[in-house]
């Protein structure tokens, strides 16, 4: 039997934030699968105060949201981590550090930490040794990165003999997602605004150029080099959502793609639509190869949702999993966890 099958594993929230919250709502649903035993936020409004009723609940779970991690990690010494806090591994990197030499293993929303090997490589280097140095585990993943672009795709070629290239295309209505989502693919901004932040290399979707590594060197893949673009949707019509508004003649979103080459063949072609007003949402992959692959979930797969779900699901396989930096390529097939109803 696995260690995270013989209990309840104890688990902390660092950062409680809207993914935060949703991942903190859906481990205490799980029963007995998880114990919460410590909840980390920087945010004074949320200090002292019960977690659950800070992430939305009615009913007190009696664990108070502190903001001295190191504290809460030595005192509560949990399972595991699930830590939601940032997108950029050079602003946080410490905190993964600090998780690892408490001696906990973490699954972590940061889409750097998906495959940080060639952005990141000297944190990379340090956070592997720091992990296998203290027998623990981190991993970065999420709906995407970490399956609808990349572990969906690897999978899907699960059933090849041969594999020539691989193309996924995503698209999704940002209308239907949450606040920060919709403002950070720049909706409502003039185009003029839309190239000031495009200029400061830190807007668009992060981790699509992680994916695309990902994809490349788990089949066996160098890349020679890789194409990477981001423009922006432009609204044909007025489109309202529950936070905002978008004019004819605004930024609805980004249109945000990579391919990555093997000499002047394209071996990997990720193509992502995220918009308000986006129709015929869908995740889908091609696999040019024998026996040809061809997926589609039709309405795409639900991201608020989806995130949270494999943070959660991702745990026990981490708890399992062979200690230092680890991506989903290296673990076991993700799949539901304590999700019988």
């Amino acid at each position: 039997m696995s260690k995270a099958g013989k209990k309840s594993l104890r688990v902390v929230q660092f950062g409680i934030g809207p993914i935060g919250a949703s991942t903190l709502r859906t481990v205490l649903s799980k029963g007995d699968a998880f114990q919460l035993v410590g909840a980390i936020d920087v945010d004074p409004a949320k200090l002292g105060r019960d977690a659950a009723v800070v992430a939305g609940l009615e009913r007190p779970c009696g664990v108070q949201v502190r903001a001295d991690a190191e504290t809460v990690l030595r005192k509560t010494k949990p399972d595991l981590v699930f830590h939601t806090t940032s997108s950029f591994l050079d602003r946080m990197y410490d905190q993964l550090i600090l998780c690892a030499r408490a001696g906990c293993n973490v699954v972590s929303s940061t889409e750097e930490l998906s495959y940080p090997y060639h952005r990141h490589p000297r944190i990379s280097a340090e956070l592997d040794e720091v992990a296998r140095e203290n027998g623990v585990t981190l991993l970065g993943t999420g709906v995407n990165p970490g399956y609808a672009m990349d572990a969906l795709a690897l999978m899907a070629t699960g059933v090849c003999n041969t594999v020539k290239s691989i193309r996924v295309r995503r698209v999704v209505d940002a209308g239907k997602r949450r606040r920060p989502l919709q403002m950070k693919v720049g909706a409502g901004l003039t185009e003029t605004e839309f190239g000031e932040k495009k200029a400061t290399g830190t807007f668009g979707h992060i981790g699509l150029v992680e994916s695309l590594y990902m994809v490349a060197e788990t089949l066996g893949w160098k890349l020679d080099r890789i194409d990477e673009r981001l423009n922006p949707v432009i609204s044909t019509r007025e489109v309202k959502t529950p936070y905002l508004t978008v004019e004819a003649g605004q930024v609805a979103g980004i249109h945000h793609a990579a391919e990555g080459f093997v000499g002047a063949r394209q071996v990997v072609s990720l193509d992502l639509k995220m918009f308000v007003g986006a129709e015929d949402p869908v995740d889908a992959v091609t696999v040019v190869g024998d026996p040809p692959i061809d997926l589609a979930i039709r309405g795409g797969i639900f991201g608020d949702t989806a995130t949270v779900a494999a943070l959660v699901n991702a745990a026990p396989l981490v708890v399992d999993a062979r200690p230092g930096l680890v991506t989903v390529a290296d673990i076991p097939l993700p799949r539901a966890y304590a999700a019988i109803d």
